[in-house]
């Protein structure tokens, strides 16, 4: 009986083994590589118009399977698209002229340009400008001193190249005397050898918009950096100028000093000397006083706002605040052996802050016109000084320290008298960051404010004499998410939304247009995902790009004017993918801990999926109450998909907390910022795993930097029953070690017990489950000893963790490879129970 019973659990334990996943050092690979794989997989994810003169058409370039690609023009006016000319006859022409064979679906084309009549185009092909004459397809080279060749800005900033645009070249001309060294910056900013280029050479070198070229002499040395332009363009390569500036370089510089604080009569020129202010008189350089009580703690400082009759003038005097640095060691400095002490300014929440104060002067008596403060005392900021154009008054936005009150003081020029013309107040915080906007119509006498009064982000018009609201002209359900022009014209105003299409999720970006009274709200979008668009010049037309993570991108013309549909441009062709088994990420909806609430996420899945056995699950964190960040439009190559590709389910949501829906949503993070929306997420997770039973509960991971490394190591500390690994990154674990403004904004001011409450470090006893930390030495976003004290919290309570500390680094050290890597052996360690290195 004992024996049969050893043979069950045996079998037991070998059916449960199968259930498991297991990944091997393929899977391993693939993840690593999961961005390249990706690469040329999509076609046609982007489209951009090249408009015609007087704006009723344009060209773009279609991709085509296998590297091939053809050129449409489209008329807007009547909604046609077709070839832009005879590609095959073009290619005989073009082959004829270079003398090889050009394929007719391979043009080596940019910088197309009609003529208006449409009798010829003309192009660069092979370094050299062509005109071709439609009617006959005659091709005849374009003298270099006729064709019109864009000249590239040359820099010394080497930096990666971070957008991958049209195909496009760049001619590179050597004019330094001396033999050259090419090398395109790469997306991870590592150079990549293009050759050679000698003295006096030139080279047409093929490329896309947006990526960087370093130019290196036979040392090394950066002599100049180019980014490529769609169109193409030269690159001059000179040799650098380090000799001091010459008298000629420097006068525009002493002509912008010189003009500075002058009046807009020219009568008069303000000036600072001793922390006061002072005025000279132009016309015979006489000088005197206007303030006499500036002193080094209490002083005049910062821009001169002249009234528009030079009458008065308005200048801050700022108490000064506390100055506190913060200090880190680079260990391994490139070009020393000795470490390097580093400083740098960094107020923290509680300290100090600058106070500026605005003074009102009346220049012909030579005296201050007292203003009584009481309207913008403790400030956090008084800024945006705007005088009006009879210069009866001014105004200035005053933001109070704690951000529950942020107003719209006008000061009396005459009298110093202040009144809040908009007084903005909320009992938890003001997103002044986030969802600000003001702008004056001077001709009506209005203005245009944006606030979340009413429970949602919207727009509201002012009379801007009386302070009184005049219209609300956005209102609802839903948020407006930015503006994108006001047309004082028309008294229309054009913005994004959030939330406007019920059905939709509604963190999908759309735009829309409404008129200044809150009449005749126009939505130019309607395709369910989230859209960009770029207007014609004229703003009669736009293309309006839309995608979802679960549907590629679509390309559609529309008409400004009211939204309509002209036609389908084009739908980007994802298909190729499937060559990588890859799996379309989900977006998933459950409902949040009130059980009303939707919360909104994306499930990425292995590309081997097998339901039949059981997955670790591992959360991609960042729940910052700045905005929102579960992506939601169309991205193969995200790192969400390469963690799956190590034989995990991997999610990412946005709790509440987070920014982008109505202002209860969002004031869940007010003086709370340890929720990180858990209660939501858990439960998000828990009804993912009831729909797909191979998401195993029992084993969850979590990853984040920045706020996301605070989340992260939260989730162990607060939620160990649910969570059991995590890699925390650069984590502002104490919000009163991280920068004033992002902490205060949230957890509030005075500084009070539940900062203390909510630390990392303060917690750390408290913490179970596996935690990695990772932090670079050389952080200048997150006080790096934000870190160390929770490795001090968690040496003192006797907690097992791991750490590493990257030496040269700054913030976010787990996306370097080495930090990626050592992020993904932890999870998959600790989750599956595999040692990576035995793969």
């Amino acid at each position: 009986m004992r024996r049969m019973l050893m043979v069950w659990l045996c079998l037991l334990a070998a059916g449960t083994t199968g259930l498991k996943s297991q990944i091997t050092r393929e899977d391993y690979q693939r993840a690593f590589q999961w961005s390249r794989l990706c690469e040329g997989k999509v076609l046609n994810a982007r489209l951009t118009p090249h408009w015609f003169a007087g704006g009723e058409r344009f060209w773009y370039r279609k991709e085509l399977a296998g590297g091939a690609r053809e050129f449409v023009v489209v008329d807007a006016v009547r909604g046609e698209r077709r070839p832009a000319f005879d590609h095959a006859r073009l290619a005989e022409a073009l082959s004829r002229a270079l003398k090889k064979e050009v394929p007719s679906h391979r043009l080596p084309m940019d910088a197309l340009e009609w003529d208006a009549a449409g009798q010829w185009v003309q192009f660069r092909a092979e370094g050299k400008s062509w005109r071709l004459a439609l009617a006959s397809y005659a091709l005849s080279e374009v003298p270099r001193e006729a064709a019109k060749t864009e000249n590239l800005a040359a820099s010394r900033n080497v930096r990666p190249s971070r957008r991958t645009g049209e195909e496009t070249s760049i001619r590179f001309i050597n004019r330094t005397g001396q033999e050259v060294r090419l090398f395109w910056i790469n997306p991870e900013g590592r150079p990549q050898a293009y050759g050679t280029l000698a003295a006096g050479a030139e080279r047409d070198q093929h490329t896309f918009a947006g990526h960087v070229w370093q130019v290196t002499d036979g040392d090394g040395n950066t002599v100049a950096v180019f980014e490529a332009v769609e169109g193409g363009g030269e690159a001059v390569i000179e040799k650098p100028n380090r000799a001091a500036p010459s008298p000629a370089a420097t006068e525009p510089a002493r002509a912008a000093r010189s003009r500075e604080g002058l009046s807009p009569d020219g009568q008069w020129q303000a000036f600072y000397r001793e922390n006061n202010v002072f005025l000279r008189r132009v016309s015979d350089q006489q000088e005197f006083a206007l303030s006499t009580d500036g002193t080094a703690e209490d002083r005049y400082e910062g821009r001169f706002y002249w009234a528009p009759d030079s009458r008065k003038l308005v200048v801050m005097r700022v108490k000064q605040g506390d100055t506190r640095k913060v200090y880190y060691v680079e260990s391994s400095p490139k070009d020393q052996l000795q470490p390097k002490l580093h400083s740098y300014d960094y107020l923290k929440p509680g300290d100090r802050v600058p106070q500026p104060m605005p003074q009102l002067f009346d220049v012909a008596q030579r005296r201050k016109i007292e203003i009584v403060p009481a309207l913008f005392e403790n400030p956090w900021s008084n800024q945006d000084v705007r005088w009006a154009a009879d210069s009866s008054q001014f105004t200035f936005v005053h933001n109070r320290r704690g951000h529950q009150i942020l107003r719209l003081i006008a000061v009396n020029a005459a009298t110093g008298e202040a009144r809040a013309l908009i007084d903005e107040r909320s009992a938890t915080f003001i997103d002044y960051s986030g969802k600000f906007f003001l702008h004056y119509l001077e001709r009506s006498g209005e203005l245009i404010w944006m606030s979340e009064r009413d429970g949602w982000n919207h727009l509201y018009l002012y009379d801007a004499r009386t302070g009184k609201v005049k219209h609300q002209m956005t209102r609802g359900p839903w948020v407006v998410r930015g503006v994108e022009r006001v047309d004082e014209e028309r008294r229309q105003i054009w913005f994004r939304a959030g939330g406007i299409h019920p059905g939709q999720d509604p963190y999908y970006v759309h735009y829309a247009r409404v008129n200044f009274d809150g009449s005749q709200l126009t939505l130019l979008t309607e395709g369910n995902g989230t859209h960009t668009v770029q207007f014609s010049p004229d703003r009669r037309f736009f293309i309006d790009t839309w995608s979802r993570v679960d549907a590629p991108p679509v390309h559609e013309l529309r008409r400004a004017e009211d939204g309509r549909l002209v036609c389908v441009l084009e739908t980007a062709d994802a298909s190729a993918m499937s060559q990588l088994g890859w799996r379309l990420p989900e977006p998933f909806v459950a409902k949040g801990r009130d059980g009303q609430t939707d919360i909104y996420g994306v499930i990425w899945r292995p590309t081997r999926l097998d339901p039949g056995k059981k997955y670790p699950v591992v959360e991609r964190i960042y729940a910052g109450p700045q905005g929102s960040f579960t992506p939601k439009n169309f991205q193969p190559s995200h790192q969400g998909q390469a963690y799956a590709e190590l034989g995990f389910i991997v999610v990412q949501m946005d709790g509440m907390g987070t920014s982008h829906r109505s202002k209860a949503f969002h004031d869940v993070c007010w003086k709370n910022l340890g929720d990180a929306g858990f209660p939501d997420r858990i439960l998000w997770m828990k009804a993912a795993a009831q729909k797909y039973p191979y998401m195993d509960l029992s084993r969850v991971g979590i990853f984040g930097g920045s706020a996301g490394g605070q989340n992260a190591a939260r989730a162990l500390i607060a939620h160990p029953d649910f969570y059991k690994v995590a890699v925390a990154d650069c984590g502002c674990h104490d919000n009163r070690m991280d920068k004033i403004w992002w902490n205060e904004q949230w957890m509030g001011w005075p500084v009070g017990p539940h900062y203390a409450e909510q630390s990392n470090v303060t917690q750390a006893h408290r913490l179970q489950g596996k935690l990695m930390l990772i932090v670079g030495e050389m952080d200048e976003n997150v006080d790096p000893a934000s870190t160390m004290q929770v490795v001090n919290a968690l040496i003192k309570a006797d907690k097992d963790f791991d750490l590493l500390v990257i030496p040269g680094v700054g913030h976010g050290a787990a996306e370097t490879p080495y930090g990626n890597r050592r992020r993904m052996d932890f999870l998959v360690r600790h989750l599956h129970g595999i040692e990576p290195r035995n793969l």
